[in-house]
């Protein structure tokens, strides 16, 4: 029986990545835990530690890691999800990308973060995930599932898509766009937040569709019970075609008259925490929102 085995994931096309990479990797071993490692990054795992890590799906199931370590940006927290999808393992990310929201930890102090997880002080939360699929002439004809978020968009520059949009089985509005987003409290700070939808809270249960650049006066954001049903069709009245888009990662082509739903998946992504600061201070360190001068509550918790 493996001893503890631990994946780790790393985003290897950075000379940074690669040093914490090795140092995660000395750590775990001298913890008297088990490297594991993704097949297509054997050979850079090996060229970094003196012990050769397992690999996963090969010498080890997925079901039987005890937890990932994800050192890269919320790109690479998506991609060990897609890979770790129904596993138990929680995942804990470093960030070595940009805002990372999922990814909350620093590099500066990874040899605190890796001894914090071999001896298991850390919590595990549970964030919702959808299922997605794509319906056409009444049957489902494309299942898959995501994270952050599902994107219905166009595929030409040129022209909008015209779609319907519906909650619960009863449409909402129609109307032409470039397309519609259909997310996670989780991803309300990823595309959706781009796109000009809410920011909302990873414990509120909840589902939001944002649709992008629509031509219509009624075109607001809407966030919805988490045990609603969300659905973009494409109308059959142009003959602009669309693509879905999950988590930026799994995509399908939708021709006129092809309908995605969107509902909440009984199966989540469990993430561990080192740290349980409140998400409003992860807002302001990620965004860098100019707090300086509050004389609020603050001071008297400190």
């Amino acid at each position: 029986m493996t001893v503890r085995p631990f994946l780790v994931v790393a985003h290897t096309g950075r000379p940074e990545s690669l040093e914490a990479t090795r140092l995660a990797c000395e750590l775990i071993i001298a913890g008297g835990a088990t490297v594991v490692c993704l097949g297509n990054q054997r050979d850079e795992f090996a060229a970094l530690t003196t012990v050769s890590p397992l690999v996963l799906g090969d010498d080890i199931a997925p079901m039987d890691v005890e937890m990932a370590i994800i050192l890269g940006g919320d790109g690479t927290i998506l991609r060990t999800a897609e890979i770790m999808r129904g596993s138990t393992a929680p995942l804990l990310g470093v960030n070595l990308g940009h805002v990372g929201f999922l990814a909350e930890l620093e590099p500066e102090n990874l040899a605190d973060t890796i001894a914090r997880c071999l001896a298991q002080q850390y919590t595990v939360e549970e964030r919702m995930t959808m299922d997605v699929e794509v319906v056409r002439d009444g049957e489902v004809v494309y299942s898959t599932w995501a994270l952050n978020e599902a994107s219905v968009e166009k595929t030409a520059r040129e022209r909008m898509i015209e779609v319907v949009i519906s909650i619960d089985s009863r449409p909402l509005s129609t109307f032409g766009c470039d397309g519609v987003l259909m997310s996670t409290p989780t991803g309300s700070t990823a595309y959706s937040f781009s796109a000009g939808g809410p920011v909302v809270w990873p414990e509120v249960e909840a589902l939001i569709m944002v649709p992008l650049s629509a031509h219509a006066l009624f075109a607001r954001p809407f966030v919805v019970g988490p045990n609603s049903t969300l659905e973009v069709e494409l109308l059959t009245r142009t003959a602009a075609a669309g693509v879905l888009w999950c988590d930026g990662r799994r995509t399908f082509d939708l021709v006129p008259g092809s309908r995605v739903v969107a509902r909440r998946s009984g199966v989540p992504v469990r993430l561990a925490h080192i740290h349980n600061g409140p998400f409003t201070d992860r807002l302001v360190k990620k965004f860098s929102l100019p707090v300086t001068g509050w004389r609020g509550g603050a001071e008297s918790r400190d």
